[in-house]
Protein backbone atom coordinates (compact mmCIF):
# COMPACT_ATOMS: atom_id res chain seq x y z
CA UNK A 1 0.00 0.00 0.00
CA UNK A 2 1.15 3.57 -0.52
CA UNK A 3 0.27 6.20 1.43
CA UNK A 4 0.59 10.31 -0.25
CA UNK A 5 0.51 12.96 3.27
CA UNK A 6 0.46 16.61 2.12
CA UNK A 7 1.39 19.41 4.71
CA UNK A 8 1.26 23.03 4.78
CA UNK A 9 -2.06 24.63 4.16
CA UNK A 10 -3.60 27.09 5.71
CA UNK A 11 -4.79 30.30 6.25
CA UNK A 12 -2.87 33.29 4.42
CA UNK A 13 -3.70 37.03 3.74
CA UNK A 14 -3.74 37.85 -0.16
CA UNK A 15 -0.72 38.63 -1.67
CA UNK A 16 0.91 36.11 0.39
CA UNK A 17 2.82 32.64 0.22
CA UNK A 18 2.24 29.28 1.54
CA UNK A 19 4.80 26.17 0.63
CA UNK A 20 2.78 22.67 0.26
CA UNK A 21 4.41 19.26 0.58
CA UNK A 22 3.41 15.85 0.16
CA UNK A 23 5.41 13.13 0.75
CA UNK A 24 4.98 9.53 -0.70
CA UNK A 25 6.02 6.51 1.57
CA UNK A 26 4.88 2.69 1.81
CA UNK A 27 5.62 -0.12 -1.09
CA UNK A 28 7.14 2.14 -3.67
CA UNK A 29 9.54 0.93 -5.97
CA UNK A 30 8.99 3.77 -8.32
CA UNK A 31 7.33 7.00 -8.68
CA UNK A 32 7.09 7.73 -12.03
CA UNK A 33 5.06 11.33 -11.52
CA UNK A 34 3.87 13.37 -8.47
CA UNK A 35 1.08 16.66 -8.68
CA UNK A 36 -1.09 18.85 -7.52
CA UNK A 37 -4.59 19.45 -7.98
CA UNK A 38 -6.79 21.35 -6.33
CA UNK A 39 -10.80 21.54 -5.64
CA UNK A 40 -12.62 24.99 -5.10
CA UNK A 41 -16.00 24.59 -3.38
CA UNK A 42 -18.63 23.61 -5.96
CA UNK A 43 -16.37 23.06 -9.06
CA UNK A 44 -14.31 20.22 -10.52
CA UNK A 45 -11.37 19.15 -9.53
CA UNK A 46 -8.20 20.86 -11.90
CA UNK A 47 -4.82 20.73 -12.28
CA UNK A 48 -2.29 23.00 -10.68
CA UNK A 49 0.51 24.11 -13.37
CA UNK A 50 3.93 24.69 -12.09
CA UNK A 51 3.74 28.33 -13.88
CA UNK A 52 3.58 31.89 -12.98
CA UNK A 53 2.96 32.14 -9.17
CA UNK A 54 2.76 28.37 -8.41
CA UNK A 55 6.05 26.40 -8.47
CA UNK A 56 6.44 22.85 -8.73
CA UNK A 57 9.71 20.75 -7.52
CA UNK A 58 10.06 17.62 -6.78
CA UNK A 59 12.66 15.76 -4.27
CA UNK A 60 12.99 12.12 -5.52
CA UNK A 61 15.37 10.76 -2.98
CA UNK A 62 12.40 11.83 -0.61
CA UNK A 63 9.53 10.80 -2.43
CA UNK A 64 8.49 14.38 -1.87
CA UNK A 65 6.47 16.94 -4.14
CA UNK A 66 6.35 20.69 -3.16
CA UNK A 67 3.98 23.58 -4.01
CA UNK A 68 5.49 26.62 -3.41
CA UNK A 69 2.28 29.39 -4.40
CA UNK A 70 2.94 33.37 -4.03
CA UNK A 71 0.67 36.15 -4.55
CA UNK A 72 -2.30 34.16 -3.60
CA UNK A 73 -5.25 35.09 -4.17
CA UNK A 74 -8.83 34.72 -2.83
CA UNK A 75 -9.95 32.69 -6.30
CA UNK A 76 -6.56 30.11 -4.62
CA UNK A 77 -8.82 29.27 -1.64
CA UNK A 78 -9.17 25.23 -1.91
CA UNK A 79 -8.41 21.86 -1.21
CA UNK A 80 -5.20 20.91 -2.23
CA UNK A 81 -4.61 16.96 -3.18
CA UNK A 82 -1.44 15.62 -4.15
CA UNK A 83 -1.36 12.50 -6.58
CA UNK A 84 1.01 10.17 -7.47
CA UNK A 85 1.57 7.49 -10.36
CA UNK A 86 3.24 4.81 -8.56
CA UNK A 87 4.38 1.42 -9.12
CA UNK A 88 4.31 -0.96 -6.16
CA UNK A 89 6.98 -3.54 -4.84
CA UNK A 90 4.67 -6.10 -5.04
CA UNK A 91 3.47 -5.43 -9.06
CA UNK A 92 6.24 -3.24 -10.44
CA UNK A 93 4.09 -3.60 -13.98
CA UNK A 94 1.26 -2.14 -13.14
CA UNK A 95 1.42 2.03 -12.69
CA UNK A 96 -1.76 3.10 -10.27
CA UNK A 97 -2.79 6.23 -9.10
CA UNK A 98 -3.06 7.71 -5.44
CA UNK A 99 -4.26 10.32 -3.67
CA UNK A 100 -3.81 12.52 -0.87
CA UNK A 101 -6.35 13.41 2.10
CA UNK A 102 -6.10 16.62 0.52
CA UNK A 103 -4.85 20.33 2.71
CA UNK A 104 -7.31 23.21 2.85
CA UNK A 105 -5.65 26.79 1.26
CA UNK A 106 -7.60 29.81 2.75
CA UNK A 107 -6.86 33.57 1.06
CA UNK A 108 -8.40 35.97 2.85
CA UNK A 109 -9.19 39.56 0.78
Amino acid sequence: QVQLVESGGGLVQAGGSLRLSCSASGSIFSIDRMGWYRQAPGKQRELVASKGRFTISRDNAKNTVYLQMNSLKPEDTAVYFCNADVRTITNTLILRSYWGQGTQVTVSS
